[in-house]
């Protein structure tokens, strides 16, 4: 009888040397001939990247038990001689910091007297234009590169040369929005979108934003970018239960209109007036069903081409349009 050898491919006979090896033979772990057999071997050239002769076998040079790693690997900064970084590589901002990055978020977040500036870091041109612009931050910024400013943000982050730390905004009370025209968001996770809704919120005047806490996107990095420094003007209402604070807002005197595409009348021709919420679901879900019961009623937005759906953030920036007609022709 004959076996194939596993290692050439040809066939061998049974019993031969080399199989007797691998079943009766074979070296046990932890013995001497084993221990020789397997002793890894590196060559003369040194693996961390230079061209001095070392001995084969092992990194250091000399006594292998002076070059052990101590417990907790590397620390950040990597090989000697490598180029100095401007904080530590890997390293994140806090949690209770906001990440502002772009022209516009960063612009405004400065200017905002509520904002609480822990860093900023500046590309040279990015603070030639902030000099052009007369405007002068309260702490020295630190000048950077692009790339470095690239390795604290995603591939697609368009960051302008600014980056910025800021501790978060004091978050209101629902009973302290102004009374006048406010958003209620359903469950928008999307940060795109959000931030998107932000900035509307924002041209139009809006008092305040009312969210969950749970099921919506921090306001910090694409979330501040898509809302283009919106977050400065237009508070957001953190609140656990949203259909409890829709409640107490009826029993402060606030109508509450919920966006749907099932809804009775269209929102240009509906009675409105002040204060007023206009609740908006999310993308694909819609309001849920009790969102939609705690409302006073339904509006629809009525279109007059073939797609009779938009995308969440311009069917509200579409609905806070119509609201603000319809207010400033009552107030007349």
């Amino acid at each position: 009888m004959r076996e194939r050898d596993r290692r050439g491919g040809k066939d061998r006979p049974q019993g031969s040397r080399d199989n007797r090896e691998g079943r009766a033979g074979r070296p046990e772990i932890g013995k001497e001939p084993f221990k020789k057999r397997f002793k890894p071997k590196f060559g003369n050239r040194d693996r961390a990247g230079g061209d001095r002769d070392r001995p084969a076998g092992g990194f250091g040079g000399g006594d292998r038990k002076t070059r052990h790693f101590k417990p907790g690997g590397f620390k950040p900064g990597g090989f000697k001689g490598r180029r100095k970084q401007f904080r530590d590589p890997g390293s994140k901002p806090p949690s209770d910091r906001v990440i502002l990055y772009g022209w516009h978020p960063v612009v405004m977040a400065l200017a905002n007297p509520k904002r609480r500036l822990r860093r900023l870091l500046l590309t040279e041109n990015a603070a030639r234009r902030l000099t052009e612009a007369g405007l002068t931050p309260k702490h020295s910024p630190e000048m950077v590169r692009p790339e470095q400013i690239d390795a604290l943000l995603t591939a697609d982050a368009v960051h302008q040369g600014l980056y910025a730390e800021f501790e978060h905004l004091p978050v209101p009370e629902l009973a302290e929005i102004e009374p006048g025209l406010v958003l209620i968001l359903d469950q928008v996770t999307d940060p795109h979108n959000f931030g998107a809704i932000v900035r509307s919120a924002a041209a139009f005047g809006v008092s305040a934003i009312v969210t969950t806490a749970r099921h919506s996107p921090d306001a910090t990095g694409v979330l501040a970018k898509s809302a283009s420094g919106g977050l400065e003007h237009v508070p957001i209402v953190l609140v656990q239960n949203l259909a409890r604070s829709m409640s107490e807002m009826k029993d402060a005197g606030w109508q509450l209109v919920g966006l749907a595409e099932e809804g009775e009348t269209d929102l240009a021709e509906a009675k409105l007036r002040k204060p007023l919420a206009l609740v908006v679901g999310a993308e694909g879900k819609g309001l849920r069903q009790l969102t939609q019961d705690t409302c006073d009623f339904l509006a629809r937005l009525d279109l007059p081409g073939e797609i009779k759906s938009l995308n969440v953030s311009n069917a509200t920036a579409l609905a806070l349009y119509a609201a603000s007609r319809t207010l400033k022709a009552a107030e007349k």
